[in-house]
């Protein structure tokens, strides 16, 4: 377990570093075959006052002391994961990550509780009434005077330390998610595509995301959502 400061007042706290806690660990049966699950507190300070401190990862198989460990860093997003919404591919991506995970045999998935790219359920909501009436969802938090994307990955690096992770292979679509664990020290030796099928509600998002967002997708304009047929070389190895 990762000792939790806790200060000793108000100031303190406001001035504190961020602090890590194991709060609770058991095996999850999945359909994907049996998780590990462990939840951590991240104290933050500097953290949106909206967004949960209680953070997931979902271990499968041993991770501790090897590289190359499959992980994926997955932000919350109750709209698609609990209520079925087409709008973003968030569940498809979350299916498809622990998928494979569970096929390498060993791996991470790091399950963030930064809802709507950081701004919080009541803002994304906001942000979801601009989009119905014609805005995309970077010109949606604009309006709002929120940033485009607010998450932080300080949390994720934690973890990643704390399972005794050396170096990943990260399924991600987003080049921001490699660099900005890169710079919080963790070993990134290749990114994985986590690609999946665009939907009538789904492909101008993902055709923003990857025009506007520099996230690394196929064109959606084509009007069918398919996908290209996948690269060999952006297949997980080492397992």
């Amino acid at each position: 377990m990762v000792p939790k400061t806790t200060p000793g007042s108000s100031t303190e706290a406001a001035n504190s570093p961020p602090s890590l806690e194991l709060l609770a660990s058991s095996p999850l049966p999945t359909s994907h075959g049996m998780f590990q699950l462990r939840v951590y507190e991240w104290d933050d300070p500097a953290a949106h006052p909206a967004l949960s401190r209680e953070h997931c990862a979902l271990v499968f198989g041993e991770v501790r002391g090897r590289r190359s460990v499959p992980v994926r860093v997955h932000s919350e997003c109750l709209t698609s994961e609990v209520f079925g919404s087409l709008k973003c591919d968030c569940r498809d991506q979350l299916e498809r990550a622990q998928s494979e995970i569970a096929r390498h045999g060993f791996g991470v998935l790091l399950y963030l509780r930064q809802e709507g790219r950081g701004i919080g359920l009541a803002n994304k909501v906001r942000a979801y009434a601009l989009q119905a009436l014609g805005a995309d969802t970077v010109e949606a938090n604009e309006l709002l005077h929120l940033p485009v994307d607010a998450r932080t990955y300080d949390v994720a690096a934690a973890i990643l330390r704390e399972l005794g992770v050396l170096s990943v292979q990260l399924l991600t679509n987003n080049p921001e998610k490699v660099g900005a664990l890169q710079r919080l020290g963790i070993e990134v030796e290749r990114r994985i595509p986590v690609l999946v099928a665009a939907n009538p509600f789904s492909a101008s998002y993902l055709e923003v995301k990857r025009r506007r967002m520099q996230h690394e997708l196929p064109s959606y304009t084509n009007g069918n959502g398919s996908l290209p047929d996948a690269n060999p070389s952006d297949r997980l190895t080492g397992s």
